[in-house]
């Protein structure tokens, strides 16, 4: 077990060796630890204690089975809510040029400190089956470290490797999982907003107004219409209504009602807005209809004469 390597927690303690070190931790007895870095990475996965990790700015509640990757020149430490139960984690050291060599064997083994700095997170939970295997891996390094077998630095080296694979394998899955349920939850919320907006163009449409109506905020709002459509909602906004607009003139509306009934400010808002999409004014768009309406009337009149004649 793990426990039988149990080694003692000391905040000055910096890496000796050339490749790894691993160290598996309990604390009883809990003291505050500042903020420090190393300028090696660390591979930290947490087994026990009430406490959250603070990672550069970010703060991470803990649960069993976590893991975070820390890069070199991060600083971090933890933070202790409760000092009466104990604190329990393991953590392996890699220096740069280990890492830099395993990577270069496989690629795919920097994913997650890769990702982790993406979106600036370093903070990678799993679920308990996940965890219990991360977990006996964890423990195979420690008593392959501590045994004198033959053929011991490349069975290290594969172990380390299908640590770091299972690791990034859960992170894979789970962060891949995440993005498509907020993908269909943005596709679902894309498709309510412009049923809404395309029910109330002639209402209070601002981004403050919508944001209150679907109860999110402005920046996740503008953000959807940008990702989906292309355009801002504003733009998009605007195209709705100016389609709107065109059916109202054909119906007879004045252009001032008009302008007034979607939104604009005035008719010279109006008119610029509308010459702007469809190169034309206002007048010049009701013109064209009704002379293109008169000749297809004639046109019309013609074949009805020629039939029934």
């Amino acid at each position: 077990m793990a426990r039988h390597y149990q080694a003692q927690f000391d905040n000055s303690r910096e890496m000796q060796s050339s490749d790894f070190e691993i160290y598996y931790y309990e604390d009883k007895v809990l003291e505050n630890v500042s903020m420090h870095r190393h300028d090696y990475y660390e591979i930290y996965f947490f087994l026990e204690g009430n406490l959250s990790y603070q990672i550069g700015k970010n703060v991470y509640p803990l649960s069993y089975g976590d893991i975070c990757l820390i890069p070199p020149g991060v600083y971090h430490r933890p933070k202790f809510k409760n000092t009466d139960l104990p604190y329990r984690r393991i953590v392996l050291w890699l220096s740069p040029s280990y890492y830099n060599r395993l990577v270069e064997t496989n690629p795919d083994l920097s994913y997650g400190y890769d990702l982790g700095h993406e979106i600036s997170c370093h903070h990678f939970p799993s679920d308990m089956t996940t965890a219990q295997m991360l977990f006996s891996k964890l423990v195979s390094i420690i008593e392959e470290r501590n045994m004198d077998n033959p053929f011991k630095e490349a069975t290290l080296d594969c172990d380390i490797t299908s640590l770091m694979l299972a690791i990034n394998r859960n992170i894979y899955m789970r962060h891949n999982q995440s993005n498509a349920k907020k993908t269909k939850e943005q596709e679902t919320l894309f498709t309510r907003l412009c049923e809404y907006i395309n029910a109330n163009l002639d209402s209070d449409l601002s981004l403050d107004a919508i944001a209150s109506a679907f109860y999110v905020s402005k920046y996740h709002i503008s953000h959807i219409f940008k990702d989906n459509m292309g355009i801002s909602i504003h733009q998009y906004l605007q195209k709705k209504r100016l389609e709107a607009c065109k059916a109202s003139i054909l119906s007879g509306e004045s252009f001032k009602d008009v302008a007034e009934s979607y939104g604009f400010t005035d008719y010279t808002s109006f008119f610029r807005a509308f010459k702007k999409e469809y190169g034309i004014s206002p007048k010049e768009f009701k013109e064209a209809n009704i002379i293109s309406t008169q000749d297809s009337k004639e046109v019309t009149d013609t074949i009805e004469h020629a039939v029934f004649k």
